[in-house]
C-alpha cells in the first residue's frame, strides 16, 4: 500500500503558476505509475496528467498540454505538477493517484488507479 498527501494548492490570478506536490509513504514509490486528476464543483473527476514508473513517459489531457508538466523524484518519493499560464477553468480540487503493476506506461482512466490522496484546492481568479 501507499499513502499519498498533496500540497501546494492555493489562490492565484489567471496567468500565474503553482507547483503541486504529492508525497508518498513507503519504500515502494518507484513501483507505481502516478497521476494527477482534478474535480471541479458539480463535475466528474477528470484526468490531468500521468507519468510512468520507468522511463518517465508522460501523458496529458489536451487542455493542459504546453502549460502543465508532471515529474517525479523516486529518491524523494514525490511527484510534482508544475502548472503555468493558469486559467479560471483550471479551478478544481487536484488529486494525486497511484497504481502498481505497470512498467513503461501510465493509465489515464480514473478507475485504473488504486490509491488516492485527499486533494488540494486550486483556485484561479480572473
Amino acid at each position: 500500500q501507499v499513502q499519498l498527501v498533496e500540497s501546494g494548492g492555493g489562490l492565484v490570478q489567471a496567468g500565474g503558476s503553482l507547483r503541486l506536490s504529492c508525497a508518498a509513504s513507503g519504500r515502494t514509490f518507484g513501483t507505481y505509475a502516478m497521476a494527477w486528476f482534478r474535480q471541479a464543483p458539480g463535475k466528474e473527476r477528470d484526468f490531468v496528467a500521468a507519468i510512468s514508473r520507468i522511463g518517465g513517459s508522460t501523458y496529458y489531457t489536451d487542455s493542459v498540454k504546453g502549460r502543465f508538466t508532471i515529474s517525479r523524484d523516486n529518491a524523494k518519493n514525490t511527484v510534482h505538477l508544475q502548472m503555468n499560464s493558469l486559467k479560471p477553468e483550471d479551478t478544481a480540487v487536484y488529486y494525486c493517484a497511484a497504481v502498481g503493476g505497470l512498467d513503461f506506461s501510465a493509465p489515464t482512466g480514473r478507475s485504473e488507479y488504486d490509491y488516492w490522496g485527499q486533494g488540494t484546492q486550486v483556485t484561479v481568479s480572473s
